[in-house]
Protein backbone atom coordinates (compact mmCIF):
# COMPACT_ATOMS: atom_id res chain seq x y z
CA UNK A 1 0.00 0.00 0.00
CA UNK A 2 1.44 3.04 -0.61
CA UNK A 3 2.26 5.80 1.60
CA UNK A 4 0.21 8.99 1.42
CA UNK A 5 2.46 12.42 1.77
CA UNK A 6 1.12 14.17 5.11
CA UNK A 7 0.31 17.73 4.48
CA UNK A 8 2.18 20.05 7.58
CA UNK A 9 3.56 23.05 8.63
CA UNK A 10 6.10 22.62 11.55
CA UNK A 11 8.71 20.62 9.59
CA UNK A 12 9.24 21.31 5.75
CA UNK A 13 11.17 18.01 4.90
CA UNK A 14 11.10 18.92 1.46
CA UNK A 15 12.77 22.27 1.92
CA UNK A 16 15.35 21.12 4.59
CA UNK A 17 16.63 17.88 1.78
CA UNK A 18 17.10 20.64 -0.91
CA UNK A 19 18.81 22.65 1.44
CA UNK A 20 20.76 19.96 1.98
CA UNK A 21 21.61 18.82 -1.27
CA UNK A 22 22.08 22.79 -1.95
CA UNK A 23 25.24 23.04 0.71
CA UNK A 24 26.34 20.01 -0.82
CA UNK A 25 26.73 21.57 -4.33
CA UNK A 26 27.65 24.83 -2.86
CA UNK A 27 30.42 22.97 -1.29
CA UNK A 28 31.44 21.52 -4.24
CA UNK A 29 31.16 24.61 -6.55
CA UNK A 30 33.73 26.38 -4.20
CA UNK A 31 36.23 23.78 -4.31
CA UNK A 32 35.90 23.98 -7.86
CA UNK A 33 36.87 27.47 -7.50
CA UNK A 34 39.67 27.03 -5.65
CA UNK A 35 41.15 24.45 -7.77
CA UNK A 36 40.65 26.61 -10.54
CA UNK A 37 42.26 29.62 -9.06
CA UNK A 38 45.27 27.87 -7.32
CA UNK A 39 46.28 25.28 -10.03
CA UNK A 40 46.21 22.39 -7.57
CA UNK A 41 43.90 19.73 -6.86
CA UNK A 42 44.47 19.54 -3.44
CA UNK A 43 42.68 22.45 -1.63
CA UNK A 44 43.20 20.53 1.72
CA UNK A 45 45.00 17.33 2.65
CA UNK A 46 41.62 16.00 3.27
CA UNK A 47 41.31 15.72 -0.72
CA UNK A 48 43.24 13.10 -1.22
CA UNK A 49 45.56 11.80 1.91
CA UNK A 50 48.05 9.55 0.34
CA UNK A 51 48.47 11.78 -2.54
CA UNK A 52 49.30 14.63 -0.71
CA UNK A 53 51.82 12.61 1.28
CA UNK A 54 53.45 10.92 -1.57
CA UNK A 55 53.89 14.72 -2.68
CA UNK A 56 55.49 16.38 -0.24
CA UNK A 57 58.15 13.59 -0.36
CA UNK A 58 58.22 14.30 -4.03
CA UNK A 59 58.84 17.88 -3.27
CA UNK A 60 61.63 17.64 -1.14
CA UNK A 61 63.40 15.26 -3.64
CA UNK A 62 63.06 17.71 -6.21
CA UNK A 63 64.62 20.47 -4.25
CA UNK A 64 67.71 18.12 -3.10
CA UNK A 65 68.38 17.37 -6.79
CA UNK A 66 68.01 20.54 -8.09
CA UNK A 67 70.43 21.30 -5.05
CA UNK A 68 72.67 18.45 -6.45
CA UNK A 69 72.07 20.19 -9.56
CA UNK A 70 73.67 22.90 -8.82
CA UNK A 71 76.97 21.94 -6.74
CA UNK A 72 77.26 19.57 -10.39
CA UNK A 73 76.91 22.81 -11.91
CA UNK A 74 79.17 24.53 -9.61
CA UNK A 75 81.82 21.57 -9.90
CA UNK A 76 81.87 21.72 -13.91
CA UNK A 77 82.48 25.70 -13.53
CA UNK A 78 85.58 24.93 -11.14
CA UNK A 79 87.18 22.32 -13.51
CA UNK A 80 86.57 24.28 -16.63
CA UNK A 81 88.22 27.01 -14.99
CA UNK A 82 91.24 24.60 -14.19
CA UNK A 83 91.42 23.72 -17.63
CA UNK A 84 91.50 27.84 -18.98
CA UNK A 85 93.94 28.49 -16.59
CA UNK A 86 96.10 25.05 -17.90
CA UNK A 87 95.68 25.94 -21.08
CA UNK A 88 97.55 28.95 -20.65
CA UNK A 89 100.00 27.31 -19.18
CA UNK A 90 100.51 24.70 -22.35
CA UNK A 91 101.08 28.07 -24.21
CA UNK A 92 103.68 29.50 -21.74
CA UNK A 93 105.37 25.66 -21.81
CA UNK A 94 105.54 25.60 -25.27
CA UNK A 95 107.10 28.65 -26.01
CA UNK A 96 110.06 27.92 -23.19
CA UNK A 97 110.78 24.85 -24.87
CA UNK A 98 110.95 26.77 -27.92
CA UNK A 99 113.01 29.06 -26.29
CA UNK A 100 115.56 26.16 -24.78
CA UNK A 101 116.27 25.09 -28.25
CA UNK A 102 116.98 28.51 -29.78
CA UNK A 103 119.66 28.89 -26.38
CA UNK A 104 121.43 25.99 -27.57
CA UNK A 105 122.33 27.50 -31.11
CA UNK A 106 126.09 27.64 -31.22
CA UNK A 107 125.92 30.44 -33.65
CA UNK A 108 124.76 32.77 -30.59
CA UNK A 109 126.52 34.25 -27.76
CA UNK A 110 125.60 34.28 -24.11
CA UNK A 111 124.12 37.86 -24.29
CA UNK A 112 121.52 36.20 -26.92
CA UNK A 113 121.25 33.61 -24.63
CA UNK A 114 120.77 36.13 -21.58
CA UNK A 115 117.74 37.64 -23.95
CA UNK A 116 116.29 34.46 -24.40
CA UNK A 117 116.75 33.90 -20.43
CA UNK A 118 115.10 37.12 -19.54
CA UNK A 119 111.52 35.58 -21.65
CA UNK A 120 111.85 32.28 -20.22
CA UNK A 121 112.00 33.63 -16.50
CA UNK A 122 109.38 35.43 -17.12
CA UNK A 123 107.23 32.91 -18.26
CA UNK A 124 108.56 30.77 -15.23
CA UNK A 125 107.23 33.22 -12.73
CA UNK A 126 103.78 33.30 -14.94
CA UNK A 127 103.27 29.59 -14.72
CA UNK A 128 104.03 30.07 -10.89
CA UNK A 129 100.88 32.69 -10.19
CA UNK A 130 99.07 30.40 -12.08
CA UNK A 131 99.86 27.51 -9.37
CA UNK A 132 98.59 30.13 -6.68
CA UNK A 133 94.77 30.85 -8.01
CA UNK A 134 92.05 29.92 -6.82
CA UNK A 135 88.15 29.75 -7.28
CA UNK A 136 85.69 31.39 -4.84
CA UNK A 137 88.60 31.22 -2.25
CA UNK A 138 89.07 27.34 -3.15
CA UNK A 139 92.37 26.46 -4.48
CA UNK A 140 92.20 25.54 -8.01
CA UNK A 141 95.65 23.45 -7.78
CA UNK A 142 96.10 22.65 -5.02
CA UNK A 143 96.47 18.55 -5.61
CA UNK A 144 93.34 17.61 -3.05
CA UNK A 145 90.27 15.39 -4.39
CA UNK A 146 87.16 17.01 -3.62
CA UNK A 147 83.56 14.99 -3.25
CA UNK A 148 81.08 16.48 -4.93
CA UNK A 149 77.20 15.79 -4.58
CA UNK A 150 75.40 14.08 -7.12
CA UNK A 151 72.29 12.67 -6.23
CA UNK A 152 69.25 13.94 -3.79
CA UNK A 153 71.07 11.73 -1.04
CA UNK A 154 74.30 13.62 -1.02
CA UNK A 155 76.16 10.64 -2.60
CA UNK A 156 79.32 12.50 -3.82
CA UNK A 157 81.87 11.84 -6.76
CA UNK A 158 85.71 12.33 -6.06
CA UNK A 159 86.78 14.72 -8.66
CA UNK A 160 90.88 13.87 -8.87
CA UNK A 161 92.80 17.35 -8.37
CA UNK A 162 95.71 19.23 -10.11
CA UNK A 163 98.96 19.61 -8.31
CA UNK A 164 100.93 22.07 -9.68
CA UNK A 165 102.97 22.89 -6.38
CA UNK A 166 105.31 20.62 -6.74
CA UNK A 167 106.79 17.79 -8.59
CA UNK A 168 107.47 17.79 -12.27
CA UNK A 169 106.30 21.74 -12.70
CA UNK A 170 108.62 23.00 -10.22
CA UNK A 171 111.60 21.68 -11.73
CA UNK A 172 111.68 24.31 -14.49
CA UNK A 173 111.84 26.85 -11.35
CA UNK A 174 115.96 26.07 -10.97
CA UNK A 175 116.30 26.04 -14.71
CA UNK A 176 118.00 28.73 -17.05
CA UNK A 177 119.13 28.78 -20.65
CA UNK A 178 121.97 31.57 -20.37
CA UNK A 179 124.05 29.27 -21.35
CA UNK A 180 123.87 26.04 -23.50
CA UNK A 181 124.51 23.62 -20.82
CA UNK A 182 121.35 25.31 -18.78
CA UNK A 183 119.50 25.49 -22.43
CA UNK A 184 119.59 21.90 -21.83
CA UNK A 185 118.89 21.10 -18.99
CA UNK A 186 116.20 23.12 -18.93
CA UNK A 187 114.56 21.74 -22.42
CA UNK A 188 114.54 18.44 -20.25
CA UNK A 189 112.79 20.22 -17.15
CA UNK A 190 110.46 21.55 -19.49
CA UNK A 191 109.33 19.05 -21.68
CA UNK A 192 108.69 16.92 -18.34
CA UNK A 193 106.40 19.77 -17.50
CA UNK A 194 104.51 19.46 -20.75
CA UNK A 195 104.44 15.66 -19.85
CA UNK A 196 102.84 16.26 -16.84
CA UNK A 197 100.40 18.92 -18.29
CA UNK A 198 99.21 16.31 -20.88
CA UNK A 199 98.47 13.91 -17.92
CA UNK A 200 96.47 16.53 -15.87
CA UNK A 201 94.32 18.16 -18.85
CA UNK A 202 93.19 14.88 -19.60
CA UNK A 203 92.40 14.44 -15.88
CA UNK A 204 90.27 17.58 -15.56
CA UNK A 205 88.67 16.85 -18.64
CA UNK A 206 87.49 13.85 -17.54
CA UNK A 207 85.94 15.28 -14.20
CA UNK A 208 84.28 17.59 -16.66
CA UNK A 209 83.38 14.85 -19.01
CA UNK A 210 81.77 12.66 -15.27
CA UNK A 211 79.93 15.77 -14.10
CA UNK A 212 78.34 17.46 -17.31
CA UNK A 213 77.02 13.97 -17.19
CA UNK A 214 75.89 13.54 -14.17
CA UNK A 215 74.14 17.18 -14.22
CA UNK A 216 72.38 15.96 -17.63
CA UNK A 217 70.82 12.68 -15.67
CA UNK A 218 70.10 14.76 -12.17
CA UNK A 219 67.97 17.41 -14.63
CA UNK A 220 66.49 14.22 -16.08
CA UNK A 221 65.47 12.78 -12.58
CA UNK A 222 64.34 16.47 -11.68
CA UNK A 223 61.80 16.67 -14.90
CA UNK A 224 60.57 12.93 -14.33
CA UNK A 225 59.73 13.84 -10.36
CA UNK A 226 58.11 16.91 -11.07
CA UNK A 227 56.37 15.55 -13.64
CA UNK A 228 54.84 12.74 -11.52
CA UNK A 229 54.17 15.22 -8.91
CA UNK A 230 52.38 17.17 -11.40
CA UNK A 231 49.68 14.32 -11.93
CA UNK A 232 49.30 14.28 -7.98
CA UNK A 233 48.64 17.70 -7.30
CA UNK A 234 47.77 20.17 -10.57
CA UNK A 235 44.54 20.49 -11.63
CA UNK A 236 42.98 19.32 -15.02
CA UNK A 237 41.70 22.63 -16.11
CA UNK A 238 39.59 21.02 -18.71
CA UNK A 239 38.34 18.44 -16.78
CA UNK A 240 37.91 20.94 -13.58
CA UNK A 241 35.88 23.27 -16.03
CA UNK A 242 33.52 20.88 -16.67
CA UNK A 243 32.75 20.30 -13.09
CA UNK A 244 32.49 23.41 -12.48
CA UNK A 245 29.72 24.19 -15.09
CA UNK A 246 27.93 21.23 -13.82
CA UNK A 247 28.26 22.23 -9.78
CA UNK A 248 26.99 26.28 -10.97
CA UNK A 249 23.95 24.45 -12.71
CA UNK A 250 23.23 22.25 -9.52
CA UNK A 251 23.77 25.52 -7.54
CA UNK A 252 21.03 27.29 -9.43
CA UNK A 253 19.10 25.08 -10.16
CA UNK A 254 18.75 23.99 -6.11
CA UNK A 255 18.22 27.60 -5.21
CA UNK A 256 15.10 27.92 -7.33
CA UNK A 257 13.93 24.10 -6.08
CA UNK A 258 14.26 25.59 -2.54
CA UNK A 259 12.20 28.38 -3.34
CA UNK A 260 9.31 26.18 -4.40
CA UNK A 261 9.66 23.50 -1.02
CA UNK A 262 9.52 26.76 1.01
CA UNK A 263 6.21 26.78 -1.00
CA UNK A 264 4.96 24.10 -0.34
CA UNK A 265 3.25 24.75 2.88
CA UNK A 266 1.44 27.00 2.42
CA UNK A 267 -0.93 24.76 0.86
CA UNK A 268 -2.22 23.92 4.03
CA UNK A 269 -3.47 27.42 4.40
CA UNK A 270 -6.41 26.33 1.22
CA UNK A 271 -7.61 23.83 3.86
CA UNK A 272 -8.18 25.99 6.71
CA UNK A 273 -10.16 28.46 4.28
Amino acid sequence: MEGVMSVIINTNISALSTSRMLGDSTKQLSNSLKRLSSGSKLISPADDVAGMAVSLKFDAQINRTAAARTNTGNAVSFAQTQDGFLNKVQKGLDRMSELAVLAQDETKTDSDRQLYDKEFQTLDDYITDIAQKDFNGVSLFDGQARGITIDSNAKTFSMTGVDMGGGNYTGIQSTAVSTTTGAASALTAVKTAITQLSTDRATVGANISRLQHTGDQLKMLEDQLSASNSRIRDVDVAEESTNYARYNILVQSGTAMLAQANTLPQSALRLLG
